[in-house]
């Protein structure tokens, strides 16, 4: 048992859990997060609690952002902003079937040392872009690296908001694109419509995962449409599941009528158990 608190670089962006050790920062607070470039600015948007988890593997704050911090944060928002602009240009000068997603700088020693851009992009293809690197180098005057981005790492870097109303998962708390296939759908008795089974990013949408278990264990135990079954009711035929519910449609033989019933009650080996 430990504390946490959860931070954003930006409003509405991904959020990073941390260790506040002996801190205690309230939403709205401006805190430092070690990085592999140094601290940097976030700001927290969930109170340091209490939680139940253990916090040892989770990294720990730097501290309060003072002053000093929040010039130097300011002045990489500048350079970021900059950098956009001058790839966006470049880009368009040079014909390339390009569109840059997002942008990261790093600070250099104040004379231009050491600084990098890196301009992350998408394309339909491969692209040679030595020229305009080249080009953004002399601009910018700090080394330039370009990072080309799949579709589905495109939506998660830019963000947005999905069919069901809420921030896309992808840039909110999911880690890792696990795969997702068609066969999710048919089971989950989804349309095969793309525009209803696709993300944001044109594929098929990683929240078909997230049940798909539940269907796949259903389907394990429960008789298959078609299947004659016994209710409580009486004989029938199965015409139709409802997973959520855990529960099968039967049409009874008696009157025609539809019957919805408990998976449990219908289940051969279940009844049998019940019945011994």
């Amino acid at each position: 048992m430990g504390m946490l608190c959860a931070v954003s670089f930006q409003r509405y962006g991904r959020l990073y859990y941390l260790d506040p050790g002996e801190l205690r920062p309230q939403v709205g607070d401006k805190v430092l997060v070690p990085t592999d470039d140094g601290p940097e600015v976030a700001e927290c948007v969930w109170a340091a609690q209490w939680v139940t988890d253990d916090t040892a593997g989770f990294p720990r704050l730097a501290g309060l952002a003072q002053e000093d911090d929040l010039r130097r944060d300011e002045e990489l928002r500048r350079r970021k902003a900059e950098a956009k602009v001058a790839a966006k240009r470049l880009i368009r000068e040079h014909g390339l079937p390009m569109k840059v997603v997002a942008v990261d700088h790093v600070l250099g020693n104040g004379d231009g040392g050491g600084e990098r851009s890196t301009i992350y992009f998408t394309a339909p293809h491969r692209v040679d872009f030595r020229s305009l690197v080249r080009d953004l180098g002399a601009t910018l005057h700090c080394r330039v690296e370009l990072r080309q981005l799949s579709a589905r790492d495109s939506a998660r870097v830019q963000g947005g908001i999905g069919s069901c109303g809420r921030d896309l998962c992808c840039a909110t708390f999911l880690n890792d694109f696990e795969p997702v296939t068609i066969r999710m759908a048919k089971d989950q008795d989804l349309p095969l419509n793309p525009l209803r089974i696709s993300g944001a990013c044109g594929r098929l949408m990683c929240c078909l995962k997230y049940e798909h278990p539940l269907y796949a264990k259903f389907a394990e135990s429960a008789p298959a449409i078609g299947a004659r079954v016994s209710t409580p009711e009486g004989e029938g035929r199965v015409v139709g599941h409802s997973v959520p519910r855990d529960a099968v449609t039967v049409r009874l033989d008696a009157d025609g009528s539809r019957s919805r019933c408990s998976r449990a009650d219908v289940c051969g080996p279940r009844r049998a158990h019940d019945t011994r």
